[in-house]
């Protein structure tokens, strides 16, 4: 199947390329609405309970995002509109939650700090995967793509380890960030390319942006609470 691809630039982006980068950006605006309210709900406090063993949490949360981003391009592809956004749901849902029992460590008047910091760091890291993505116009970037993965199963494994030594948490943490800015650029070139349609290009690269976005969190939280 080929899908149309515009090669008539505006500023720096095709029309479409940023409806994409738009489409993203909304989900990702929710995503943090959601991450805000579920501070302060129960969920947080499930949230912890899950991640007490790690192992456990990443196992829930990994297999909720894989398969709310599955449900979403399957609704796409089968013109599915029903089926799309109980995909997209789940993902927000999944995110919204593992981001608002981070924040919830926080004071309630400390969260939109957090939030903003997190914001701002996410932003410019995007921005420079992109531009280095979009620069390299000659290079493919599809091999992102598997080792982003060799990067969430590296990851992944360091968390069972880290279930007996606490101290390989730190690799577990760096590996799994490190598959979501593999990923983050593995769907930048994808928009570069037009490759599928506009609606799971956006899905996609929000969830590349929302998976650095929790880690990137976890990190400002943490310098914000030791102060």
């Amino acid at each position: 199947m080929s899908y149309e691809t515009t090669t008539e630039r505006g500023f720096l982006l095709s029309a479409r390329e940023w409806g994409v980068v738009g489409g993203a950006t909304g989900l990702m605006l929710l995503n943090v609405l959601v991450m805000y309210v579920a501070a302060a709900t129960p969920v947080a406090q499930v949230n912890r309970i899950v991640f007490s063993i790690p192992i456990v949490g990443a196992l829930i949360y990994g297999a909720l995002i894989t398969g709310g981003q599955m449900v979403a391009e399957r609704g796409f592809e089968n013109d599915s509109m029903g089926l799309a956004m109980a995909g997209v749901i789940v993902l927000e849902l999944a995110f919204g939650a593992f981001g608002g029992g981070v924040l919830s460590f926080l004071s309630e008047g400390v969260r939109i700090t957090a939030l903003a910091i997190t914001g701002v760091v996410v932003v410019a890291m995007t921005a420079l995967i992109g531009a280095y993505v979009y620069l390299r116009s000659d290079t493919q970037f599809d091999h992102y793509g598997r080792w982003a993965t060799y990067a969430f199963l590296g990851g992944l494994g360091a968390l069972l380890l880290a279930t007996f030594v606490p101290v390989v948490g730190v690799a577990a943490f760096a590996l799994i960030f490190a598959g979501f800015l593999l990923r983050l650029g593995y769907e930048m070139w994808q928009v570069r390319e037009s490759r599928g349609r506009p609606a799971m290009q956006s899905v996609g690269l929000y969830v590349a942006v929302a998976g650095v976005f929790v880690h990137v969190l976890q990190i400002v939280v943490r310098m914000l609470a030791e102060r």
